[in-house]
């Protein structure tokens, strides 16, 4: 089976998900707070669906269109949260979308700014792309100041749902 890369950052270690993440990926998405940001896998999460979910990962990693990874803190290897990519390869896109969640114990920490900022460059450096857009809830504030954070910029308001967009291309991308 073909893995992500393992990537490092200050604070964290972002890897692969595991078949053993599965009851922590499901005790994280399972708060309400944490499932109304992100819609990663049906609400309640049963440990069977987030096993489920770590497959559908790793087949989709293989056929190189979503690239997933657990956001791990680097002391404990204690499993926060996800970021991942999803890839679009196809005329007229060369690009790909940024998505992200933390776990609530770990919110306001800059470990989502981290993750993100790190997978952004994952992104650009090992992927033949452009841009990178991420989408974020009014309701959600906390995730678009992250998309500031790492240098992406407002696109435009999504008319579903009281989203918006955020991008930076591929030549604004300052890794640091």
């Amino acid at each position: 089976m073909k893995t992500a890369p393992i990537l490092h950052t200050e604070r964290l270690i972002l890897r692969s998900f595991m078949f053993e993440d599965a009851v922590d990926v499901q005790c994280l998405t399972s708060d309400p707070d944490v499932a109304s940001t992100t819609d990663v896998m049906e609400q309640p999460c049963e440990d069977e669906t987030a096993e489920e979910w770590i497959q559908w990962c790793h087949r989709e990693f293989e056929k190189g269109t979503i690239a997933n990874f657990a956001i791990t803190l680097r002391t404990s290897g204690t499993l926060i949260g996800m970021v991942g990519l999803v890839f679009r390869n196809h005329l007229p896109y060369n690009d790909a979308s940024l998505g992200y969640w933390i776990g609530k114990p770990y919110w306001n920490s800059g470990y989502a700014t981290e993750a993100a900022k790190a997978m952004v460059a994952y992104g650009f450096r090992e992927h033949d792309i452009d841009l990178i857009y991420a989408d974020y809830s009014k309701r959600n504030p906390a995730s678009g100041r992250v998309m500031q954070k790492i240098g992406m910029h407002y696109a435009y308001d999504l008319s579903e749902d009281d989203m918006i967009r955020y991008r930076i291309l591929k030549s604004e991308f300052a890794e640091k």
